[in-house]
């Protein structure tokens, strides 16, 4: 969902040097789309994704500024991964939810393993909020 909102806020800001991606750290879902309740929520908001999931790679560590994780499991491995890189790359690794601003907020739960779309909405709320705070900080600098 976030490589989605994201891309909607680049899009409307018109931020054209701005590049996202959404890449994991297991291969459970690689070549597959979102899955459909994400994707369901996505249109309830106007947005659509045709990415396909793939693993992330050495050299994304290179290509992105920022690398987000949605919990501290991922900033962990993230950063452990790129700690093993050389030349050591120069991106920012860092909680996506950071940028909501409210510690209690920060962590954004992975709403796959519920049976309830509630932790979908929850989730695309603090994303969205999360993008748009990054946006704001970051946007004029393009």
């Amino acid at each position: 969902m976030a490589e989605a909102v994201l891309q909607n806020l680049i899009d409307k800001r018109q931020l054209k040097t701005w590049q996202t991606d959404s890449a994991g750290l297991r291969d459970w879902n690689v070549g597959y789309e979102p899955q459909g309740r994400a994707q369901d929520l996505l249109r309830q908001h106007g947005l659509k994704t045709k990415h396909l999931s793939r693993m992330i790679t050495d050299n994304d560590f290179y290509e992105f500024d920022y690398i987000f994780g949605m919990d501290n499991s991922n900033l962990k491995e993230l950063q452990q991964m790129a700690d093993e890189l050389q030349p050591h790359p120069e991106c920012h690794i860092e909680l996506l939810g950071s940028y909501i601003g409210r510690k209690e907020d920060e962590i954004i739960e992975d709403p796959y393993f519920s049976r309830e779309m509630g932790s979908f909405h929850a989730a695309y709320a603090q994303i969205l909020e999360s993008c748009q705070n990054f946006v704001l900080k970051y946007g004029n600098l393009d």
